[in-house]
């Protein structure tokens, strides 16, 4: 524990302002904003949500929508007929049973059509303060290259990432470990001579 405190304490230092780098107001906005960042960056996914927030303002909305109209707007963020499809879905889900409102806890919200883990993790963290942890892929990467988990799929990086960080540090981790990944520990050219946390990386690529 002691050294995915330090870790974290060093990431901390590195990365004072780590937070979602997604843009949006309401809760089903970053629900749709976390759906549509699947195997796309932030900066894509914010440049593609004022248009389309602008055009459906309201979960219910979303709900009418016709999924070519959205697949339109969502094309540059790849995968746009399953993410427009899921989009439709779970706003069609939180209208008929959650009364419009976005479910706050993990386990409704991994009920909904289209939420996976990471999703339900994601807005659960992020927009109601939970505690647990979303494993993508900068997470997943991080997290082994750093052996604060040994996992083979993102689900057992998580439920190890749940063992070894307290809880009260969770929020803040995800964040920190995203940054590490997204601007520091990249996948194919990591910047490893200007990192701080070199003596606890198995994948040291010194130039």
């Amino acid at each position: 524990m002691k050294r995915t405190e330090k870790i974290l304490d060093i990431l901390a230092q590195e990365f004072p302002t780590a937070k979602c780098e997604l843009n949006y107001e309401t809760e089903f906005q970053l629900l749709v904003a976390v759906i549509l960042s699947a195997q796309c960056t932030d900066k894509r996914v914010n440049l593609v949500t004022p248009e389309l927030f602008r055009r459906y303002p309201t979960v219910e909305a979303f709900a009418q929508a016709i999924p070519e109209d959205i697949e339109k707007l969502i094309f540059s963020c790849g995968f746009y007929r399953n993410k427009a499809k899921n989009i439709i879905a779970v706003a069609k889900d939180i209208v008929e049973n959650y009364g419009g409102e976005v479910p706050a806890s993990f386990d409704e919200l991994i009920k909904l059509a289209g939420v996976g883990r990471k999703t339900a993790n994601v807005v659960t963290s992020v927009a109601f303060g939970g505690d647990g942890i979303a494993v993508d892929t900068h997470v997943f990467r991080v997290s082994n290259r750093l052996g604060l988990a040994k996992g083979k799929t993102p689900y057992e990086v998580e439920m190890q990432l749940l063992e070894k960080i307290p809880a009260f540090r969770r929020h803040e981790a995800h964040h920190l470990l995203i940054f590490h990944g997204r601007y520091r520990c990249k996948a194919i050219s990591p910047d490893c001579n200007d990192c701080k946390l070199k003596e606890y990386c198995s994948d040291v690529r010194t130039k």
